[in-house]
């Protein structure tokens, strides 16, 4: 259970996470809003799971914020903003705004900019993995001038794995957004060869043949190589992928992934840059340079 002498805890939507949290934690008569209630179809549900975690339930953002010491964000990306903005009007002096959204760094220090000018605290949180089943002891990041003070509470509430990022809003975000940029991209990728391999009758094949590389390396490792590869190779491997993109369209099971990688192979083969530096740092430093020379 959270310490209710030291800290007044308001959540900002109940959904997963939320629900999660609250329950692991013992967050009894933690203040909560969550937008279902203004719906006739989904107001019932969200009053029976604030009765099931023990939490109060406030018809209005405001009544929610209002007096919490620390407020925590946990809404959809699309309503991540207009949340803050929202809470914003009500938050108390001195109040930790954790913002646990997963949005863009600009979106989070817009945000931030609504929060602070309120005088509360806005702290950026970047939640690293899926929060069922790992609940409290999911990995989190933090950023933002008052990330300690951020750390304390969260440590308070009951969460174990808290790292600081740095003391800029948007870090601890831009860390998140990348890092999804191969963990749903690999989701997506996965979907798109399942799809088109089961289409073919050659799922066993495929997987078998994708089990064979071995070990993967470390990431920075993978990479460098892969980079490497296409500095070099980028031109003739785009043009492979357009017949993996004749392919896929011909079974009928979807190329939109596919296509991409035809754009993304091809502009950086037309760099021209035969001769890659060795290692990640002077492979993207090359490219960059090339680019800055181009416009």
């Amino acid at each position: 259970m959270f310490p209710v002498m030291e800290t007044t805890l308001s959540l900002i939507g109940f959904g997963e996470a939320g629900r999660t949290f609250a329950i692991a934690g013992g967050w009894n008569g933690a203040s909560v809003h969550d937008r279902l209630t203004d719906r006739a179809d989904g107001s019932a549900a969200i009053r029976a799971a604030y009765a099931v975690a023990g939490v109060a339930g406030r018809d209005r953002l405001e009544d929610a914020v209002r007096g919490a010491s620390v407020v925590l964000s946990l809404v959809t990306a699309d309503q991540a903003l207009a949340v803050a903005t929202a809470a914003a009007k009500a938050i108390a002096p001195g109040a930790l705004y954790c913002d646990m959204n997963s949005v863009a760094p600009d979106t989070k220090r817009a945000a931030a900019r609504q929060i602070d000018a309120a005088g509360g605290h806005y702290i950026d949180v970047a939640v690293m993995a899926p929060v069922d089943p790992a609940r409290l002891s999911v990995p989190l990041m933090l950023s933002g001038a008052r990330a300690g003070a951020g750390r304390a509470a969260l440590a308070a509430l009951g969460f174990t794995r808290i790292d600081i990022v740095g003391d800029g809003v948007g870090r601890a975000s831009s860390i998140k957004m990348i890092r999804s940029v191969m963990v749903k991209g690999i989701e997506a990728l996965s979907a798109e060869c399942a799809l088109a391999a089961a289409a073919a009758g050659v799922s066993a094949e495929v997987f078998a043949s994708l089990d064979a590389g071995g070990r993967p390396k470390p990431w920075a490792e993978r990479a460098d190589y892969n980079l490497d590869r296409m500095m070099i190779h980028g031109l003739r491997r785009a043009a492979e992928m357009e017949e993996v993109v004749k392919t896929l369209d011909a079974l009928g099971s979807g190329s939109t992934m596919t296509r991409g990688t035809v754009l993304r192979q091809r502009a950086i083969g037309k760099l021209g840059l035969q001769r890659p530096a060795p290692g990640l740092s002077a492979k993207i430093a090359q490219i960059n340079d090339d680019r800055r020379q181009a416009t």
